[in-house]
């Protein structure tokens, strides 16, 4: 009879190391709680924050598109500087309206008209007959200028593209008139007509008031 707690024969002793080719022992299984834990922490560890590789335009072609509406209703509302000359000189006014500031400005000296500073026509010394026939549409007696004309459906044209941005009506655009006081009914008349023809529907005519401010 073998004695108590000892090994069967052949048996390795307690403590000894497995011999070689025997299996290992199995460990106890994870519990599904920890496995979810390290899971986890393994994704949070490995987790990469994705790269922008790409730019967003929107935002630039609203600020690009409220740039240029403000530009072209500045350039739309500026004001003509008018030195006073012996070529030109405005007439006087009596009413104490505030100006009006939009609009083409048209100016009719003694001796040319000129839109956006650059001359579009000359004016005889004797212009009670309006420009000379050969600016005009039809001969001597018409009252269409037709470079004067030409030159106003260019600024018709970014004026309405400024209304639509807007909000204004687009129909008709204003212009400022800036005429010598000497100036002949009749050449203010073609100036008139042909404005009117060019699609634009509201005239100001610009004098000076008290303290020599242009109005």
């Amino acid at each position: 009879m073998m004695p108590p707690n000892q090994p069967p024969p052949g048996a390795p002793p307690a403590g000894a190391a497995s011999p070689a080719g025997s299996p290992p022992e199995r460990q106890k299984p994870a519990s599904v709680a920890r496995y979810k834990r390290e899971l986890r922490r393994a994704i949070n560890k490995n987790r990469v924050e994705p790269e922008i590789d790409f730019l967003n335009i929107t935002a630039m072609l609203d600020m690009m598109t409220i740039i240029l509406v403000f530009l072209l209703k500045s350039m739309s509302q500026s004001s003509a500087s008018l030195p006073q000359s012996s070529d030109l000189t405005m007439p006087k006014s009596v009413l104490t309206t505030e100006a009006s500031q939009e609009g083409v400005a048209v100016l009719i000296s003694k001796s040319s008209i000129i839109v956006d500073d650059n001359i579009v026509a000359p004016v005889p010394a004797d212009a009670t007959h309006g420009v000379e026939g050969k600016y005009k549409r039809s001969g001597p007696t018409d009252l269409y200028i037709v470079p004067l004309a030409n030159a106003l459906q260019s600024w018709r044209e970014r004026d309405r593209q400024v209304r639509l941005a807007t909000g204004k009506d687009p129909s008709s655009s204003e212009a400022i008139i800036i005429a010598d006081e000497n100036t002949p009914y009749r050449l203010l008349t073609e100036v008139l007509f042909t404005l009117g023809q060019c699609e634009f529907a509201k005239f100001h005519l610009m004098v000076l008031q008290a303290g020599s401010a242009a109005q």
